[in-house]
């Protein structure tokens, strides 16, 4: 039976949240079909076994009188069922006009502080019929790509993933921050450094290994995210923004430490692997876009002494 998912979200980070919902799916109806507007997720997503197809959605995705022209895109998947990951009137009207019987969507009257993790798992409950749909999965790679990673490094030394990039500025901790904390950590015990910024982010990048006393890393904004994935999944550890290398590491069962500045609770709220660090005295449940917490109340000790805690 031929089912779609609709992830109206262009963020890496936020699709890759539901992929436990899009693995649930595909185990009882078969391997899915994901439409979305964020144009990295085929890529990410390519030796995955339960996703089909990946379908980047650039345009009728906004403008209410764009409806006729996305039923037609919708309409030639044939889908059976339509899981629309997103509360949109426009969307399901355009799903109703593509003669697409099964649709299900989020309440479109609860759009306002709409939690993504517990949406989504009341939807493929409520769809597949079951109670306690698990909120994490398992990030697939092939075998051969990870192993060309392990043979280039020495197993032995405590490898890092540093996610220094993210989705904007107030979700960073900041290249000074990172470039200490590297320092530090190569004072006390024997590591190697994968830095993550986006082909973007090179400013950051450069700020950060223009700092660092030892050559123990490697850079990956010049990768592409297919190549970059075997590295993240090779890691013993992440540790930096909200970006979409937690999301791939957390759910690879890697210990991820998530800085907290700027992001809701719902995008590091779905896997146990996280561990979130926030300044004192400030509740997740506060945390939200627009926070614009000062990164620099997360000192760099916080963050040390939360990998050391973790490592042993």
């Amino acid at each position: 039976m031929n089912t779609g998912i609709y992830l109206s979200y262009s963020g890496l980070g936020a699709n890759l949240l539901h992929l436990s919902y899009c693995h649930q799916i595909a185990k009882k109806y078969g391997a899915v079909t994901i439409i979305t507007l964020c144009k990295n997720l085929g890529e990410t997503l390519q030796d995955d076994p339960l996703i089909k197809e990946v379908y980047y959605l650039d345009k009728y995705q906004k403008k209410f009188f764009d409806i006729l022209k996305l039923s037609k895109v919708l309409k030639k998947f044939n889908f059976a069922n339509l899981l629309i990951f997103y509360p949109s009137i426009r969307i399901y009207f355009a799903a109703k006009l593509a003669k697409i019987n099964n649709i299900k969507i989020y309440n479109v009257f609860k759009k306002k502080n709409l939690h993504l993790v517990l949406a989504a798992k009341e939807l493929t409950e409520k769809f597949l019929k079951i109670s306690k749909c698990p909120t994490e999965t398992k990030f697939f790679i092939k075998k051969e790509r990870l192993n060309e990673i392990k043979e280039k490094y020495n197993q032995e030394k405590f490898k890092i993933v540093i996610g220094a990039g993210s989705s904007g500025p107030t979700t960073r901790w900041g290249a000074k921050n990172f470039s200490e904390l590297i320092n530090r950590l190569n004072e006390v015990d024997d590591y190697f450094f994968f830095i993550l910024c986006g082909p973007n982010e090179k400013d950051i990048e450069s700020e950060i290994t223009s700092k660092i006393k030892k050559k123990n890393f490697i850079t990956l904004s010049n990768k592409k995210i297919i190549d970059v994935i075997p590295y993240l999944c090779f890691a013993d550890m992440y540790v930096g923004n909200d970006s979409f290398g937690s999301h791939i590491t957390s759910q690879s069962g890697i210990k991820s430490i998530v800085i907290i500045l700027d992001s809701p609770r719902a995008y590091t709220d779905y896997s146990q692997n996280y561990y979130r660090i926030l300044p004192e005295n400030f509740d997740i449940n506060d945390v939200t876009h627009g926070s614009n917490i000062n990164p620099n109340l997360i000192t760099v000790e916080m963050v040390i002494n939360k990998i050391k805690h973790l490592k042993n």
